[in-house]
This record gives C-alpha cells, sequence and structure tokens, in this order.
C-alpha cells in the first residue's frame, strides 16, 4: 500500500540520500581496480604464493612451539577478557546513570574513548610501558575491551526493568543490597554472555597482537613469514584457525546455556 503524502518524512528522506551519496562517493574516492583484481597475473601470483605455505611444518619441535604459543595466545585474552569484565562492570555503575548525569557523561566519554583506540595502538602504548611480551598484550586487550564491556554493561543496567529492585526498596532493603539482589541478577545473564562474546573476539586480536611484539601466536607467525619460512607460518596459521574455532563453540555453548 502507498504511503500518503501524511507520512511523509523528509528527515529520513535526507538520511537515505545521505547514505546513498556516502556510498557513492567510498567507490568514487578509493578508485578500485576491479580489472586488476581479477586479471589472471594477478591468480597465478596469488595461486604461486599459497602454494609455498604446503605443506604445513609438523616437526616436534615445531609443533611443540605452536602448542606454547597458542596457550599463551589463550592465556592473553582471558585474562584480557576477565580483567576487563572487572572495570567495565565498575564503571557500568555510573554510565548508567546511578551517580547523576555528569558523572554518567564523564563516564561514558572515558568508555568511547578507551573503545575508540584500536587494540595494537594500545598494545605499543603497552609495549613502551611494560615491555615487550604478552603483558603488554593482555593489558591492551583489557584497555579496548572494558571500553566496550563498560558500555554494554551500562546499558543492560539501564535496560533491566526497575520494578524488582523498587520492591526490594519499599519493603526496607538497602540500596546496595536492592541493586545486588535484583537488578544485578537480572542482568548478569546477558553480562556474562557480552563477556563470552568479546572473549571470542579477543581470541583473534591477541593472535594479531603478536605482531607488534605481543607475545602468542602473533610474534610467531611474524617471526617466520620474516624469513620466509612459509610451511612453518602456515602450521601457525592452522593452530590460529583451530584454536578460534574450539574456543567459538565453547563459548556458543555457554551463551545457550545462559540464555535458557
Amino acid at each position: 500500500m502507498p504511503a500518503s503524502p501524511d507520512n511523509f518524512n523528509p528527515v529520513k528522506l535526507l538520511a537515505a540520500a545521505a547514505i546513498l551519496m556516502l556510498v557513492i562517493s567510498s567507490f568514487v574516492s578509493l578508485n578500485i581496480e576491479w580489472r586488476s583484481l581479477f586479471a589472471d597475473d594477478a591468480a597465478s601470483k596469488t595461486w604461486e604464493f599459497l602454494q609455498g605455505f604446503a605443506p604445513p611444518d609438523l616437526a616436534g619441535a615445531v609443533l611443540k612451539k605452536t602448542a606454547l604459543a597458542s596457550f599463551e595466545t589463550l592465556a592473553m585474552s582471558a585474562l584480557g577478557t576477565l580483567i576487563a569484565a572487572a572495570l567495565g562492570l565498575l564503571m557500568a555503575l555510573p554510565a548508567s546513570g546511578r551517580f547523576g548525569q555528569i558523572t554518567k557523561s564523564l563516564t561514558r566519554l572515558f568508555l568511547n574513548m578507551a573503545r575508540a583506540v584500536p587494540e595494537l595502538v594500545w598494545a605499543s602504548i603497552m609495549l613502551i610501558a611494560a615491555g615487550l611480551g604478552p603483558f603488554a598484550g593482555t593489558l591492551a586487550l583489557a584497555a579496548h575491551t572494558a571500553g566496550v564491556l563498560g558500555r554494554l554493561f551500562a546499558e543492560t543496567l539501564e535496560n533491566t526493568p526497575p520494578q524488582a529492585e523498587n520492591t526490594l526498596r519499599l519493603n526496607g532493603a538497602d540500596a546496595t543490597s536492592a541493586f545486588l539482589y535484583s537488578t544485578l541478577m537480572q542482568s548478569l545473564p546477558q553480562m556474562l554472555s557480552y563477556t563470552l562474546y568479546r572473549w571470542e573476539n579477543n581470541i583473534r586480536a591477541a593472535a594479531i597482537l603478536g605482531v607488534v611484539g605481543a607475545g602468542g601466536l602473533g610474534q610467531m607467525l611474524k617471526y617466520h613469514l620474516s624469513l620466509f619460512q612459509m610451511q612453518t607460518a602456515a602450521t601457525v596459521i592452522i593452530a590460529m584457525l583451530v584454536m578460534v574455532a574450539l574456543v567459538d563453540a565453547l563459548s556458543f555453548a555457554l551463551r545457550r546455556w545462559l540464555m535458557r
């Protein structure tokens, strides 16, 4: 059924036009060479490069080193996510407006700044402060993820129905007890789901952070690629894929169990 003139919204029309112009200008400004991408020469060179990765190096020493680096990457992501969840929960309280509008605005500004800085930039800063190794990578993941989880946790607290907390307050419970036993308990499954999802992302991010010297599989991958040891690099890449797939499956199962 066609929309009537009374339902015409010029703001929506202008927004749609702006989005369309942004898409068109993006294609024009990027100057994408589709012909070069799908040329026969590009395909043959890519195939020749990929052949250098086969077969992966399955020597015992390489597998042992890869396993240790995988554990290091997993530990970085898990500890970084745990620290971020704790910091995010602490900052979510003022960010949800429980201590006034000014505190809410300032806390949200800080959270926006924390998550606006990419993990690689945080890693570069932490490498200067903490030196090379997985500790810097863990701090980088925690800094960025705290901004993300803090905002998500704050919105979860804001969207939680207040009736249960108000009922406890009316029956004589203090503010802290009412919050802990009502609002927080209602929000906890959603918060845990967000935390698990961010852990999945941090597994991938931890593997990349090693490229700047933060340890784990990323550092091992950069080392072997710089020496053109492609078969050993293939082993590291396979380890990344396997670890990410396992963590994704585990996180998905836990989220489904929590949301029952």
